[in-house]
Protein backbone atom coordinates (compact mmCIF):
# COMPACT_ATOMS: atom_id res chain seq x y z
CA UNK A 1 0.00 0.00 0.00
CA UNK A 2 1.59 3.23 -0.82
CA UNK A 3 1.19 6.07 2.03
CA UNK A 4 1.36 10.05 0.80
CA UNK A 5 3.96 12.32 2.46
CA UNK A 6 2.43 14.32 5.22
CA UNK A 7 4.89 17.41 3.77
CA UNK A 8 3.92 17.22 0.69
CA UNK A 9 0.13 18.00 1.77
CA UNK A 10 0.68 21.48 2.17
CA UNK A 11 2.59 21.86 -0.79
CA UNK A 12 1.44 23.72 -3.96
CA UNK A 13 1.98 21.42 -7.55
CA UNK A 14 3.89 23.46 -9.88
CA UNK A 15 3.49 26.78 -7.85
CA UNK A 16 6.05 29.47 -9.54
CA UNK A 17 5.73 32.65 -7.34
CA UNK A 18 7.37 34.66 -10.60
CA UNK A 19 4.69 33.62 -12.83
CA UNK A 20 2.24 34.99 -10.34
CA UNK A 21 3.78 38.49 -9.70
CA UNK A 22 4.35 38.62 -13.74
CA UNK A 23 0.58 38.00 -13.90
CA UNK A 24 -0.59 40.10 -10.99
CA UNK A 25 1.83 43.47 -12.35
CA UNK A 26 -0.03 42.83 -15.89
CA UNK A 27 -3.29 43.28 -13.96
CA UNK A 28 -2.35 45.81 -12.34
CA UNK A 29 -1.39 47.92 -14.81
CA UNK A 30 -3.83 47.08 -16.82
CA UNK A 31 -6.75 47.92 -14.45
CA UNK A 32 -4.57 51.45 -13.74
CA UNK A 33 -4.56 52.02 -17.61
CA UNK A 34 -8.50 51.70 -17.79
CA UNK A 35 -9.18 53.30 -15.04
CA UNK A 36 -6.87 56.26 -16.13
CA UNK A 37 -9.03 56.50 -19.03
CA UNK A 38 -12.50 55.99 -17.27
CA UNK A 39 -10.97 59.36 -14.70
CA UNK A 40 -9.96 61.05 -18.15
CA UNK A 41 -13.45 60.60 -19.69
CA UNK A 42 -15.71 61.65 -16.96
CA UNK A 43 -13.46 64.61 -16.17
CA UNK A 44 -14.58 65.45 -19.65
CA UNK A 45 -17.52 64.87 -19.08
CA UNK A 46 -17.97 65.97 -16.48
CA UNK A 47 -15.93 69.58 -17.52
CA UNK A 48 -18.58 69.92 -20.37
CA UNK A 49 -21.54 69.47 -18.38
CA UNK A 50 -20.18 72.30 -16.17
CA UNK A 51 -19.47 74.60 -19.44
CA UNK A 52 -23.20 73.51 -20.82
CA UNK A 53 -25.01 74.10 -17.22
CA UNK A 54 -23.45 77.50 -17.25
CA UNK A 55 -24.49 78.72 -20.95
CA UNK A 56 -27.55 77.24 -20.16
CA UNK A 57 -28.45 79.79 -17.01
CA UNK A 58 -27.08 82.58 -19.45
CA UNK A 59 -29.43 81.52 -21.98
CA UNK A 60 -32.13 80.87 -19.75
CA UNK A 61 -30.60 84.41 -17.85
CA UNK A 62 -31.56 86.40 -21.29
CA UNK A 63 -34.61 84.77 -22.24
CA UNK A 64 -36.35 85.38 -18.56
CA UNK A 65 -35.31 89.16 -19.60
CA UNK A 66 -36.59 88.97 -22.89
CA UNK A 67 -39.91 87.73 -21.41
CA UNK A 68 -39.66 90.49 -18.85
CA UNK A 69 -39.28 92.96 -21.22
CA UNK A 70 -42.36 91.81 -23.20
CA UNK A 71 -44.16 91.40 -20.34
CA UNK A 72 -43.64 95.23 -19.61
CA UNK A 73 -44.32 96.08 -22.59
CA UNK A 74 -47.60 94.60 -22.70
CA UNK A 75 -48.45 96.20 -19.49
CA UNK A 76 -47.63 99.17 -20.44
CA UNK A 77 -49.57 99.36 -23.40
CA UNK A 78 -52.61 97.89 -21.30
CA UNK A 79 -52.48 100.98 -19.07
CA UNK A 80 -52.04 103.41 -21.39
CA UNK A 81 -55.13 102.11 -23.54
CA UNK A 82 -57.37 101.96 -20.40
CA UNK A 83 -56.13 105.58 -19.55
CA UNK A 84 -57.04 106.78 -22.82
CA UNK A 85 -60.31 104.92 -22.50
CA UNK A 86 -61.00 106.87 -19.32
CA UNK A 87 -60.55 109.97 -20.50
CA UNK A 88 -62.48 109.32 -23.46
CA UNK A 89 -65.70 108.09 -20.56
CA UNK A 90 -65.17 111.92 -19.20
CA UNK A 91 -66.43 113.06 -22.77
CA UNK A 92 -68.84 110.88 -22.91
CA UNK A 93 -72.76 112.57 -23.53
CA UNK A 94 -74.79 110.03 -23.29
CA UNK A 95 -75.68 106.22 -22.02
CA UNK A 96 -75.59 105.12 -26.28
CA UNK A 97 -72.11 107.03 -26.64
CA UNK A 98 -70.72 105.29 -23.07
CA UNK A 99 -71.83 101.59 -24.14
CA UNK A 100 -70.39 102.45 -27.65
CA UNK A 101 -67.17 103.16 -26.52
CA UNK A 102 -67.20 100.41 -23.65
CA UNK A 103 -68.20 98.04 -26.40
CA UNK A 104 -65.03 99.22 -28.86
CA UNK A 105 -62.81 99.03 -25.99
CA UNK A 106 -63.33 95.52 -24.69
CA UNK A 107 -63.60 93.97 -27.97
CA UNK A 108 -59.71 95.90 -28.84
CA UNK A 109 -58.41 95.11 -25.41
CA UNK A 110 -59.56 91.43 -26.41
CA UNK A 111 -57.28 91.49 -29.43
CA UNK A 112 -54.74 93.28 -28.53
CA UNK A 113 -54.91 90.34 -24.68
CA UNK A 114 -54.44 87.57 -27.36
CA UNK A 115 -51.93 89.14 -29.99
CA UNK A 116 -50.12 89.55 -26.49
CA UNK A 117 -50.42 86.28 -25.73
CA UNK A 118 -49.10 84.86 -29.01
CA UNK A 119 -45.94 87.14 -28.38
CA UNK A 120 -45.26 85.92 -24.99
CA UNK A 121 -45.99 82.17 -25.84
CA UNK A 122 -43.61 82.09 -28.81
CA UNK A 123 -40.78 84.20 -26.67
CA UNK A 124 -41.67 81.72 -24.05
CA UNK A 125 -41.09 78.42 -26.78
CA UNK A 126 -38.37 79.99 -28.44
CA UNK A 127 -36.17 80.36 -24.66
CA UNK A 128 -37.41 77.05 -23.76
CA UNK A 129 -36.10 75.85 -27.14
CA UNK A 130 -32.85 77.67 -26.48
CA UNK A 131 -32.54 76.57 -22.99
CA UNK A 132 -33.15 72.94 -23.54
CA UNK A 133 -30.56 72.91 -26.77
CA UNK A 134 -27.30 72.49 -25.23
CA UNK A 135 -28.37 70.50 -22.61
CA UNK A 136 -29.50 67.72 -25.49
CA UNK A 137 -26.51 68.25 -26.73
CA UNK A 138 -24.11 67.86 -23.96
CA UNK A 139 -25.74 64.48 -23.03
CA UNK A 140 -26.21 63.49 -26.68
CA UNK A 141 -22.13 63.84 -26.34
CA UNK A 142 -21.63 61.91 -23.52
CA UNK A 143 -23.90 59.30 -24.25
CA UNK A 144 -21.52 58.83 -27.11
CA UNK A 145 -18.24 59.10 -25.38
CA UNK A 146 -19.13 56.51 -22.92
CA UNK A 147 -20.98 53.91 -25.44
CA UNK A 148 -16.96 54.36 -27.44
Amino acid sequence: MATAKKDDAFAFAAFDPSKFSESFRDFTEKSAKQSKEAFAKLKAVAEDASKTVESTVQTAQAGTVEIGLKAIDALRTNAESSLTHMEALLGVKSIAELVELQTAFLRKQAEVTVEQAKLLQEATKKVADDVAKPAKAAAEKAIAAFKA
